[in-house]
């Protein structure tokens, strides 16, 4: 049986946001989503790729710009 399938209220509760945000990413299709009849439902599956998709690694190193203390 495949994954359930999570409503906008779910999505945001996992993405920590509110729900406005998920309808908008819904309504700019920067998610996958699948309509069922006037509903949006969302597969976990694409919840995580898009945190993954999304994810911004930090700089391992960092370059000092400042000049030392006389």
């Amino acid at each position: 049986m495949p994954d359930p399938l999570l409503d906008v209220n779910q999505v945001a509760e996992l993405l920590g946001t509110t729900p406005r945000f998920t309808r908008r990413l819904v309504a700019e299709r920067r998610i996958e989503f699948i309509k069922v009849g006037r509903h949006v439902r969302i597969r976990p599956a694409v919840v995580a790729d898009y945190l993954a998709t999304n994810t911004v690694q930090p700089i391992s190193a960092r370059r000092s710009t400042l000049r030392k203390a006389a």
